[in-house]
Formats: structure tokens, sequence, C-alpha cells
């Protein structure tokens, strides 16, 4: 399963906060790959649901189609001799094991590109994120605009009711912009009880 050109792979990782554009940007990186003719494959976690289980989905409603899996391991069944690249969305809700599988994918001579978030509703760093940063051999850190005043927003706040969510709640929680908004790091709020 290696391929013959072994210098060809390597990690990409797009990341910022929700509202910034992370899953758009993936979605023209694999437009990109289709008139360059090149063979893919695109994975998205089983976790995220909220708009289609097998697309990749941006808050634009630009989609495109992909394997919806609930392990990380679960992407080497599907590598071929002949894939060139392989797309990850919502890269911080698979487990650990994603770090291994995008090495070994980029060392067989496969590009990976990842999109994820960089930190959680707190501001702290998701952990698998992190890791894949660091490895990366390219990074695109997108930003949005803060939904409180206007400037480069590098945050993503969790909202309850309206207002900043407590520090106490869940890591994980799937939503959109009925639960989270994105904010600068001086709009950013931490609610600790």
């Amino acid at each position: 399963m290696v391929r013959e050109d072994r210098n060809v792979g390597w990690i990409e990782v797009i990341t910022g906060p929700m509202f910034a554009g992370k899953s758009e940007e993936l979605l023209r990186r694999i437009n990109r790959l289709k008139y360059a003719k090149k063979h893919f494959l695109v994975f998205k976690p089983t976790i995220d649901d909220r708009y289609k289980d097998d697309e990749v989905v941006s808050h634009q409603k630009r989609s495109y189609k992909a394997h919806n899996i609930s392990k990380a391991s679960e992407i080497l069944k599907y590598i071929t001799h002949d894939i060139d690249v392989v797309c990850i969305d919502e890269i911080q809700f698979f487990d650990q094991e994603i770090i291994d599988v995008c090495e070994i994918l980029a060392n067989r001579g496969v590009r990976v590109i990842c999109a994820g978030l960089d930190t959680d509703f707190k501001g702290d760093p998701f952990p698998i994120t992190a890791n894949l940063l660091a490895r990366a051999e390219d990074v695109t850190k997108l930003t949005a605009i803060c939904a409180v005043c206007g400037k480069e927003a590098t945050r993503t706040q969790r909202l309850m009711n309206g207002e900043p969510a407590p520090a106490d709640g869940p890591l994980v929680l799937i939503g959109a912009t009925e639960s989270y908004e994105p904010r600068c790091r001086h709009c950013h709020q931490v609610i600790r009880k």
C-alpha cells in the first residue's frame, strides 16, 4: 500500500474558531483537488450531525460527500494505492489515534488535509488539534469576526440562553449559531462558578 513517490506526503491543518470558514476552506481545497483530477477521500466524525450525516457541510451550506466514521482507525480501511489526498473535517472530535493515522498516511505519500477547532469554548487548546499543529507541514489559521465588537475573533464563545455558558459544562456540545459565536480575546468570557 506504500506509494512509489514517498516524498509527496504531508499534513496540512486548517484551524481557528467557529464561524471562521474552516469547513469552507476545506471544501475549497476539495474543489481544487477535483480540478486537478486527484484521487481523494473525505471523512467526518459521526458525532458531527448538525447538517448531514454523510457530507461535510459549511455554515454557508456548501457541501461534499464524506465517509462518516466513529473511530480514526476506520480511515485506513478506505485507503487504496491510488489515493493521493485524505481530507478530514472536525478533527478535534476524533480519538487520539487520529494522530497516528495522519502520520501513517503522510509517511505513505498521502497528502492529509485536516480542518478543526484549535481551542474549546473555554479558550483551551484541543489536544488533538494542538498535536497535529505541531506535526503539520502547513498550517492555515483563520479568524472570524467578533460578534460583540467586530474585531478579529480567535475564540469560540459558548452561549446558554444568549449569555456566556459556565465553564463547568461538557467539553463537547454540538451546535451552531444557537449555541456559539465567535469572539476576540477581549470579548471572550469564561464563566467559572
